[in-house]
């Protein structure tokens, strides 16, 4: 970013790193079909199974247990559906459990009808009501088909961390299937899905410096999989038809790798993270921040300004230079209540900033936003003695 703009959005999309802008314009020189046959097929071939590996070591996945989707929302919908598949014969998911603070692409329930989705409750710090949830798969029956759960990992507002090996006994021990949403945990957390982490996860590109418009899933093992979202011409071993993206699912590899890489540097991230904080107490010392009672993401900071309104914060940090949200940017650009913090226990009235950093956030990054809080909590003051 220039020095008159910070950029304090990562969790929305973080900026594209420049491997991944290298092997995308590497991938644009390549013509051929991956699925084709000849020299110039076999080099694009060689190009998505060289990404597919470095997805799967993100996550310490098998490289022939990812599938290419167009993004982390095409993933949810082609996992969250009644109908699996496993060898020639067919599985029945009867309902599905998903959290309430979860993102809106896991709350909507995919493909099962909103009769069939179970909602479970979160504590004051966002984390998932364990016991609600072990009573809950308890009562299932069994003899209707199978429980499939669905939980996000690391929460895309708050940033609190989920108990997903837990959660992942609480499954296992009643016999469902366990889809994890790791979109905004992977390259920010280690995540080693041969231990326990989950069946199935959500991955996404642009979250991690990669380009938008790609994404995965990482499945356990391939002898149970849902029945493909997209038919075609076989593509990703007939998970999910159509053409590969070539160029995009080349940046996610890349971006994949780096973000591994950089696992080993996410002190630094948090150092930037709690610095920024100990400028909001000391700015605004009545400013609330949300999920502190639990471990949170080292990048992410979830905060309310008492008598401020979120949409006009935003817009006052915006015109300041500093680029952050209002809760998620999921919804079109869309500010409103946050029903994460509604899950939380926090009245629909509350809105909330989101700061998101990474790696490459700098320190002129931090003075803008130091800048531009000092400014918003100068006009509350302003206001506060005119009353």
């Amino acid at each position: 970013m220039t020095a008159t703009r910070a950029y304090l959005d990562y969790n929305a999309s973080a900026p594209l790193l420049a491997s991944a802008r290298e092997a995308m314009v590497a991938a644009l020189d390549i013509s051929a079909n991956p699925s084709s046959v000849h020299g110039e097929g076999r080099a694009a071939r060689r190009l998505i199974e060289n990404a597919r590996r470095d997805v799967a070591a993100l996550v310490s996945a098998r490289p022939e247990h990812i599938v290419f989707t167009s993004g982390a929302t095409e993933a949810a919908s082609t996992l969250l559906t009644p109908d699996w598949r496993m060898g020639r014969g067919a599985v029945r998911m009867s309902r599905l459990y998903v959290c309430k603070a979860d993102h809106p692409c896991i709350l909507n329930g995919g493909g099962f009808p909103a009769a069939l989705v179970m909602r479970i409750g979160v504590d004051a710090n966002g984390l998932l009501d364990l016991g609600a949830l072990a009573a809950a798969l308890a009562a299932h029956d069994k003899a209707e088909g199978l429980p499939l759960v669905a939980v996000h990992a690391a929460n895309n507002e708050t940033g609190v961390i989920q108990p997903v090996g837990r959660i992942a006994e609480i499954v296992k021990a009643a016999g469902g299937i366990l889809i994890v949403d790791a979109v905004q945990a992977a390259g920010r957390i280690h995540i080693d899905m041969s231990a326990g982490y989950g069946d199935y996860l959500i991955l996404s590109s642009h979250k991690i410096g990669g380009p938008k418009g790609v994404g995965a899933i990482a499945a356990l093992s391939d002898l149970m999989m849902p029945k493909p979202l997209i038919n075609g011409g076989g593509q990703e071993k007939g998970h999910r038809g159509g053409t590969e993206n070539l160029a995009g699912i080349a940046g996610f590899g890349a971006a994949g790798r780096e973000a591994l890489a950089g696992l080993k540097d996410i002190d630094g991230v948090r150092h930037r993270r709690d610095e920024i904080e100990a400028i909001m107490k000391t700015l605004v010392p009545d400013a609330e921040i949300f999920g502190t009672g639990a471990t949170r993401l080292a990048n992410t900071t979830f905060f309310a300004i008492a008598g401020v309104k979120a949409e006009t914060a935003q817009i006052a940090f915006d015109l300041a230079g500093v680029a952050l949200s209002a809760g998620s940017a999921c919804s079109s650009g869309k500010v409103g209540p946050s029903h994460v913090l509604k899950a939380m226990g926090h009245g629909d009235s509350l809105g909330a900033l989101r700061v998101s950093i990474g790696a490459a956030t700098s320190t002129a990054d931090i003075a803008l936003f130091r800048a531009a809080l000092a400014g918003i909590a100068s006009r509350r003051a302003t206001r506060e003695q005119a009353a």
